[in-house]
């Protein structure tokens, strides 16, 4: 039976989980909430870097990514970082939706699955 590894295990999510060469992320939100779809898509993009880089990935090697945005109009924003992020040729297949946040701060909410290196 394969092995399941988790990282930051709390008490009603883990923010990572890896099985059979595969990491999932849990959704990712700002922490600072006062930014902009620019500023809080930075930031939910460098946690992503981070998780991955935790469970012995990257960017480079994500399989699907979710994007929930509280507002469809801000996409083109949320695009241009995006864009500056992902490295050319290895853009993954993407949904991005517009959604009802947990937290009405939340601009954004970015879950992730990626291959582990």
């Amino acid at each position: 039976m394969a092995q399941i590894q988790r990282f930051h295990v709390g008490p009603r999510l883990s923010e990572t989980a890896v099985h059979n060469g595969t990491i999932y992320l849990a959704g990712q939100v700002p922490d600072d909430t006062s930014q902009d779809i620019r500023g809080q898509t930075t930031q939910v993009l460098a946690m992503v870097d981070r998780l991955l880089a935790e469970a012995g990935s990257d960017k480079s090697r994500i399989l699907m990514t979710q994007i929930f945005l509280a507002d469809i109009s801000e996409i083109g924003a949320m695009n241009e970082v995006w864009d500056a992020w992902i490295p050319p040729g290895h853009t993954p297949p993407r949904a991005t939706v517009q959604a009802a946040m947990a937290n009405a701060a939340y601009k954004i909410e970015i879950v992730v699955t990626a291959a582990a290196a």
